[in-house]
């Protein structure tokens, strides 16, 4: 079957951007193989926020005394119920995407898509069977999926990964978190609130590396005042689960080798993109070293009228920037623009609380251009909201 339009993988930039060719009277498909609404609905923003924000509440009630409001009893976390009410959340958010996109005309192919030739798909139904497409223009927004390190032992322990972790019908007793990035300190927040003892370990000097250090020393010293202990500069050299299900970490680092136990592990250390099963090469379509499609700053592939968009192209990986990128292919294929992704400033927030939030270029990256800049600092104990409010600052 020919298409004016097919889009693979319906993430915040792929969904928009069938909608917006399907209105405008092209025939347009669009090919998912798991979730309508990609990793943000379903596994990311919303899951994850919806979690945290049960997280805050059980935190709340421990220092509802401080506030004047008198609580005696303990707080017990029903996982359950926390899981269920983000399974009903995303449940409704990913609903919404695919009435809508029926509404507006799109034809929802469910299974996994590979090239066969230049501008030729065939899709691996998951009803079973095969379907055969082509498009005048296609457009590539599979996403990732978290990556696996090469550690001693690792494929043989039970772990846990953004998508799992979220699953769990208890609070983990002990979770260990290898990786100090933005998904493994978003967890890590969330479950020491649950009431889990957490551990991370991290192999860079601080935690959020793309961060500047001394606003990673800042979320650091909360974290330790909550009693997560941070393991930094560290190397991960084996892991292991004894027969009771435990996990056993051997890590190294400046102060020696050491043998960190918990109940359970989460797996943090980064995404690998979902490029391999698209068989990218029978369309001309090149990839970096790490699997990521080339684009330039058009979000065009190496395959004329083929393009990429959101995390499938690498960079950074937050939702803003792939319906950023289905803003450009808009403006550029259909409105007779001439913009690209170039020098376009990032805003994104870390849903630790208190939350990290930025805008445009770190300290760290000014000074690397060779930028002339001011740095003025205010601490949280000068703002009356945050004293009126006691936040954790």
């Amino acid at each position: 079957m020919k298409y004016d339009a097919i889009i693979i993988g319906s993430g915040q930039g792929g969904n928009p951007l069938a909608v917006e060719y399907a209105v405008s009277g092209f025939k347009t498909a669009l090919v998912e193989r798991k979730h309508i609404g990609g990793s943000c609905v379903n596994v990311g923003c919303t899951p994850t926020k919806t979690m945290e924000a049960s997280a805050r509440v059980a935190h709340l009630v421990h220092r509802a005394n401080d506030y004047g409001v008198h609580f005696n009893g303990t707080v017990q976390v029903d996982m359950e119920r926390v899981r269920q009410r983000k399974r009903d959340i995303v449940s409704s958010f990913s609903g919404g995407d695919r009435a809508k996109l029926k509404r507006k005309g799109v034809n929802l192919i469910m299974g996994e898509a590979s090239f066969t030739g230049p501008k030729e798909i065939e899709v691996a139904l998951n009803d079973g069977g095969t379907h055969r497409i082509s498009g005048d223009r296609i457009f590539i927004d599979t996403g990732t999926r978290p990556a696996v390190p090469e550690i001693e032992g690792l494929k043989s322990c039970a772990m846990l990964n953004n998508e799992s972790i979220m699953e769990l019908d208890t609070v983990p007793e002990h979770l260990l978190v290898i990786g100090g990035g933005y998904v493994g300190v978003e967890f890590a927040r969330m479950f020491q609130r649950f009431g889990s003892q957490v551990t991370i370990v991290h192999s860079c000097d601080y935690l959020l590396c793309r961060e500047d250090e001394d606003v990673a020393e800042a979320i650091q010293d909360i974290f330790r005042e909550d009693g997560i202990r941070l393991v930094l500069n560290a190397e991960t050299t084996e892991a292991r689960q004894d027969d009771n299900g435990s996990i056993h970490l051997t890590v190294s680092s400046a102060e020696g080798e050491e043998v960190i136990s918990g109940t359970h592990l989460l797996v943090a250390t980064g995404r690998t993109p979902n490029t391999d099963m698209l068989n990218l090469e029978a369309a001309g379509i090149e990839t970096d070293d790490h699997g990521f499609v080339k684009t330039d700053e058009k979000l065009r592939t190496t395959a004329p009228d083929i393009f990429a968009l959101g995390d499938v192209k690498g960079g950074p990986a937050f939702t803003h920037i792939a319906y950023d990128d289905y803003r450009v292919i808009k403006a550029n294929l259909m409105e007779g623009s001439d913009v690209t992704i170039s020098d376009r400033i990032l805003p994104y927030v870390v849903f630790i609380d208190p939350q990290l939030g930025r805008v445009g270029l770190t300290e760290k990256e000014a000074t690397e251009r060779g930028l002339t800049f001011k740095v003025v600092k205010m601490p949280m104990t000068y703002v009356a909201r945050a004293l009126e409010t006691d936040g954790d600052f």
